[in-house]
């Protein structure tokens, strides 16, 4: 007799790698909208969302910025952007 009332059993959890967590927050305008990037220790892209998201305040409030994003460690993850843009960025390091 089957006891799931027609609902099937959950499959077993399956362990998957852990993705480093997000170090760096960048500010950065990007013709018009201002754009929030999370990038990890090594300068990977993990998330882009609004700048003006409530969550992006809660997460810089307490942090000083750096004010720009012109230095070279910034070149690969932010090749897409200008030198004008990349210099009036905001890049915050987060606590993790």
């Amino acid at each position: 007799m089957n006891h799931g009332f027609g609902i099937e059993r959950p499959s077993a959890h399956h362990a998957a790698p852990v993705q480093p967590a997000a170090r760096y927050l960048v500010l950065i305008e990007a013709a018009g909208p201002v754009l929030a990037l999370m990038f990890t220790e090594a300068r990977a892209l993990v998330a882009n969302i609004d700048g003006g998201a409530e969550e992006v305040a809660s997460m810089t409030r307490g942090l000083r910025p750096a004010r720009s994003a012109s230095d070279p460690e910034w070149d690969g993850a932010l090749a897409g952007h200008s030198a004008d843009e990349r210099a009036h960025a905001e890049v915050f390091t987060l606590d993790v």
